[in-house]
């Protein structure tokens, strides 16, 4: 059992996909699945079952790439501390996060503490976000809900309030605050690339009774524009009704926060670059508190 053999499994257990693996790893299909099949005749066990034209890890395989996330993560803790005692451990962090708001505000101020640091930020989907926190792939992700796996630590840095947008115009602008069942015949507009806040949205729609009207689904900047147009109400979080400048009203019903989550890889070592910047978000976040808040 070779490291390169694992990598290619990892890969494979990853995309679910051995065309799409493949071209990742820059390898030709025959060879990959070969590598596979070995790997499966010296373990004794298949690893994958076929799904349609995708693939996905049984029982055997899933115990597996547990431990060969483990066996990287180690390898790379390893180099870490070499690299420690020659002094020459890396200034980069890699952070992959769900929404550009989640680190907005905070970016500066980090800078300005730590000028030598290198960030380097992807966009992901929280599973996403989970997988290249397994894989080692980044140092921190940031998400709505905390990320629920063995090999990955979270942490809530603020249960943000979802309020409801209005048009300035609306009937029931100049309100305080509403139950969403007030609403439930009003068209919605919604982010759009964020799956797990519409899912969360719909969630608190169905709980006050009602499955939401999507009249449209676009991206911040549209949405801003579409509501001033007088066609449709929007639940966004709090600070970024703040950021765009739209009206909003308080929501009364339970549940309706929403989390930010940070999570890292709990058994992969942190260097220090990376430590100081998950400690500082946790304390912007947490000093910052009131900015998550209905006024």
């Amino acid at each position: 059992m070779e490291l390169l053999q694992l990598k290619y499994f990892q890969t494979v257990a990853y995309t679910e996909h051995i065309s799409n693996a493949a071209k990742q790893l820059n390898i030709a299909q025959p060879s990959l699945s070969l590598t596979i099949k070995r790997l499966e005749d010296e373990l004794g066990t298949a690893l994958f079952e076929r799904k349609g034209r995708n693939i996905q890890l049984n029982s055997a395989g899933n115990i597996l790439l547990k431990h060969v996330n483990r066996i990287f993560t180690e390898i790379e803790n390893a180099q870490m501390e070499i690299q420690s005692e020659k002094h020459q451990i890396s200034n980069t962090i890699r952070i992959s996060i769900s929404n550009p708001r989640f680190l907005t505000g905070l970016i500066s101020g980090y800078i300005n503490s730590f000028p030598h640091s290198k960030i380097l930020q992807a966009i992901g989907a929280k599973s996403e976000i989970m997988a290249s926190l397994k894989k080692g792939d980044i140092d921190l992700g940031i998400a709505g809900h905390p990320i629920q796996d063995e090999e990955v630590e979270s942490c809530v840095l603020v249960n943000e309030d979802i309020v409801l947008v209005l048009p300035s115009t609306h009937r029931l602008t100049g309100k305080t605050e509403i139950s969403l069942s007030q609403v439930a015949d009003e068209a919605f507009i919604t982010l759009a690339n964020n799956k797990e806040y519409s899912d969360f949205t719909n969630m608190l729609c169905e709980k006050a009774g009602f499955t939401p009207n999507i009249a449209f689904e676009v991206d911040s900047n549209l949405l801003v524009e579409i509501i001033k147009l007088d066609q449709g109400v929007a639940l966004l979080p709090v600070s970024v009704c703040e950021n765009l400048g739209v009206n909003y009203i308080k929501v009364t019903d339970t549940s309706a926060t929403y989390p930010v989550s940070l999570s890292w890889n709990k058994h992969k070592l942190l260097s220090d670059p990376v430590e100081n910047f998950r400690d500082f978000i946790i304390s912007y976040y947490k000093d910052n508190n009131e900015m998550f808040k209905a006024k």
